[in-house]
């Protein structure tokens, strides 16, 4: 996926941050030892062969020039510990950090590096693997975002903080940060913002049922998922995580938008009941968000057609309707 927040390195560059983290014994010489994984939609990936052999993955957030979405700042730093809090409090898979640099001596932004896990991306595969096997895959994820939703928090916002006691105050200001940045970049989102915030206001009293804040990935769709024979070898990208309501889980979604897909086994995995009438209006409140965020990054990201911008219009209009809003 190309976006303009992809920071790609030199292969002089790259051997520096080799060095660094691994010795100068392990940098690689002559060709091909550098490969970009192509479908990530933020930081660039390299796939990089040692010296030994060994295949570990670089990943590089973006230039401080490009500018990203309020919530996108700082997002490596949010991984590195979204992961040592995974790896310490539960038993889901995901990869170790080797090396981690936010010094930005040798390149503009921070780094790290992982091992490369040897395992199929759910998001890629998914459409040819027999009906069974996905939903077997699905279930998995659902045990595994409850296992990561049981890390509790001091309270809901950032990992870092500043935290709130407040749900409804910490979710209503997060929307308005995606608001805001449409309007700094005149985004057309096919409404009134000030509609799309008194439709939020009119529902936000359902947020007040949150009050035990967890750790929630929000961005735990299958293409963040790795399989291997059939079950999950690792979950990768952990960048947006945050103290919240479980709900806003991206698992979720397809229980008040179709076009996610079924979510059945997520639940079943889960071990989710059917909503409530309150979880049902949190869930389109996160639905809203998540189709403004759809529409809003196309510019943060220059993308050069309008094909993700077009899907997720539509969809937020689907989002809107369910909120109680039609177009007139």
């Amino acid at each position: 996926m190309e976006s303009i927040t992809k920071n790609r390195q030199s292969p002089e560059v790259l051997r520096t941050m080799i060095e660094r983290a691994y010795g100068a014994g392990q940098v690689p010489t002559g060709d091909g030892w550098a490969e970009e994984l192509g479908h990530g939609w933020f930081n660039v990936a390299y796939r990089i062969r040692l010296r030994d052999g060994a295949d570990v993955v670089l990943k590089i957030a973006p230039p401080p020039h490009v500018e990203v979405m309020t919530y996108e700042r700082g997002a490596m730093s949010i991984e590195l510990r979204t992961l040592d809090l995974i790896r310490t409090h539960t038993s889901v898979p995901v990869p170790d950090v080797h090396f981690a640099d936010q010094s930005h001596e040798l390149c503009d932004a921070d780094y790290f590096f992982m091992p490369y896990i040897d395992a199929d991306n759910l998001g890629i595969i998914s459409a040819q693997l027999p009906a069974a096997e996905r939903d077997a895959c699905m279930e998995q994820l659902g045990a595994a975002n409850r296992e990561i939703n049981s890390i509790r928090g001091t309270g809901f916002g950032p990992l870092a903080g500043p935290h709130d006691p407040s749900w409804r105050r910490v979710f209503t200001g997060i929307v308005e940060d995606v608001l805001a940045d449409g309007e700094r970049r005149c985004v057309d989102i096919g409404w009134e913002y000030d509609t799309v915030r008194a439709v939020v206001a009119e529902h936000a009293a359902a947020l007040d049922e949150v009050t035990e804040p967890r750790l929630v990935e929000w961005d735990l769709w299958d293409g963040n998922v790795m399989v291997r024979d059939g079950k999950i070898a690792c979950i990768i990208d952990h960048e947006r995580a945050f103290y919240g309501d479980p709900l806003i889980e991206a698992g979720f979604t397809g229980t008040q938008m179709s076009a996610f897909g079924d979510a059945t086994p997520f639940l079943r995995g889960y071990g989710q009941a059917e909503p409530t009438g309150t979880e049902q209006v949190r869930r389109r409140l996160y639905c809203l968000h998540l189709m403004l965020i759809m529409v809003i990054e196309t510019v943060f990201r220059g993308h050069t057609d309008t094909k993700q911008y077009d899907w997720a219009r539509t969809r937020l209009d689907e989002a809107m309707a369910l909120l109680g809003r039609t177009r007139r």
